[in-house]
């Protein structure tokens, strides 16, 4: 026989709502990340991001914003940033032409999704779960802790520019080992496995709070498992397994008060798959090769995107005329009057009509007549030659194809320096590239670095003009 005990009114309520409070604590037991702890303001990063976002273009195949694929891929990019807490960076998102399965974020927020990861993405969810671990990642500023960490951030604002050819060549060789085919100065966004557990963690709450099923980030681990094998559930070499991936994403979602819909699908994604899927992805190996910059498929070159930015074959080399005092962060430097400066007093290039590059929105790019100077801090601290060999060896890791010449020691104004000249052979479309180095100590164990560029057929012709510059450089 079965027997039932009526329970009071009054406690029944009572169960409720202790039923109610036990699910609203384990609905608020979500993971709690901070971002990681740098010495960057916003805007500094911003400027950071958008400096690397110039070798992105000159790198790498990148669709033009006017592609539909971009366009829907910034719509829902801009739909899962308005649910990323802390900072509200300025989010913008980019599509690169490549066949592998990947992304990457930039410090500032700018994201760029691979083409071969909307193709292997079976539904919206899975492919929004890539993006919100590269938001993620923005949110976490995981990539200007890395700079910061390798003591690299002055190295990337200033060499990482030195002209719009010298990152080709050699480095683009290296572009299936790095994964998210960036070559020369951008180590910085290979993440460690800590990064990379928080970017899934912090990710997969953004995904959720967008309205996605949550369980389409795991899903999407499995395809990329499928696809690279045993242990491949990682975005590449750049994005390392953390190990139990699925399981502890499964566990933060456990945390998530359960929902009735989720979006899995729409129809914006069943066309744009429609799209993609007749697409030319370039592999990695034709990357390497540059066949992307003499071919147009996908319009990838086109509406001023990864165009030979400048006029530097109009470029005036003329600097007879008067001169001007240029004065930065603990420095000041004569150069023509007519060179105009960009960036601001710690980082800046310095050049004639013609000589920087002009990037994707028409803004200053990159160095390929004029100077550009920064400050560069080595790991640790050390005596001004082993300082000067750590930023030379940090710069011709960043820049393959550069090989510099031997060094000397030269002094300024009774300031002791070192100097080294290097040559690119390949730079500017093969006319080649010439930059003088010259670093001075600061009381901190840091250099002032100053880098002087030219084509390599007109370095002598400004010879002059850059040792009239390094001579009038004090520094205080």
């Amino acid at each position: 026989m079965l027997y039932t005990v009526e329970m009071p009114v009054r406690s029944r309520f009572l169960l409720i709502f202790v039923a109610v409070l036990l699910q609203a604590q384990f609905s608020y037991a979500r993971v709690e990340l901070k971002p990681c702890k740098n010495d960057y303001s916003p805007q500094q990063q911003i400027e950071l991001g958008k400096k690397v976002e110039q070798q992105v273009y000159a790198q790498m195949p990148v669709l033009p914003d006017s592609s539909p694929v971009t366009k829907y891929i910034q719509k829902l990019g801009h739909k899962l940033a308005a649910h990323a807490p802390g900072y509200k960076w300025p989010y913008n998102f980019h599509v690169v032409n490549v066949a592998e399965i990947n992304a990457f974020a930039l410090p500032g927020g700018t994201v760029f999704v691979n083409l071969g990861t909307i193709q292997a993405a079976a539904n919206e969810a899975q492919l929004a779960g890539v993006m919100a671990h590269e938001i993620a990642h923005v949110v976490l500023q995981h990539s200007v802790c890395n700079a910061a960490k390798e003591q690299k951030v002055g190295l990337i604002a200033g060499l990482g520019q030195l002209a719009a050819g010298v990152l080709l060549g050699g480095a683009a060789g290296q572009i299936a080992q790095q994964g998210i085919g960036l070559t020369a100065g951008l180590g910085f966004l290979k993440m460690s496995r800590g990064a990379e557990k928080e970017a899934d963690l912090l990710g997969v709450g953004i995904l959720y709070d967008a309205g996605y099923d949550p369980h389409g980030m795991t899903q999407f681990f499995e395809t990329i498992q499928s696809k690279y094998g045993e242990g491949g559930a990682q975005f590449l070499s750049d994005h390392p397994n953390p190990g139990n991936r699925s399981e502890y994403v499964d566990k933060e979602i456990a945390t998530f008060v359960p929902r009735k819909h989720y979006t899995t699908t729409t129809a914006a994604f069943t066309k744009i798959k429609k799209e993609v899927a007749g697409m030319h992805a370039y592999t990695a190996r034709e990357v390497s090769s540059g066949v992307w910059k003499k071919e147009s498929p996908n319009q990838t070159v086109g509406s001023g995107v990864n165009q030979p930015a400048g006029d530097s074959e109009n470029v005036d080399l003329n600097t007879s005329g008067a001169w001007k005092t240029f004065r930065g962060n603990g420095f000041s430097i004569e150069v023509p009057a007519n060179w105009q400066a960009y960036g601001n007093q710690s980082a800046a290039m310095l050049a004639p009509a013609g000589g920087i590059a002009r990037s994707a929105d028409g803004g200053a790019g990159s160095v390929v007549y004029g100077m550009l100077t920064d400050l560069y801090r080595p790991q640790e601290r050390r005596d001004l030659a082993g300082a000067f060999n750590a930023l030379i060896g940090s710069i011709a890791h960043d820049n393959p194809g550069l090989v510099p010449g031997p060094q000397t020691s030269i002094t300024v104004k009774g300031i002791s320096g070192r100097s080294v000249e290097c040559t690119a052979a390949a730079a500017n479309n093969g006319k080649g590239e010439h930059d003088w180095i010259v670093a001075f100590p600061q009381n901190d164990g840091a250099l002032r670095y100053f880098v002087f560029v030219s084509a390599s057929p007109d370095f002598n012709k400004l010879r002059p003009a850059f040792t009239k510059m390094l001579q009038s450089i004090t520094i205080r």
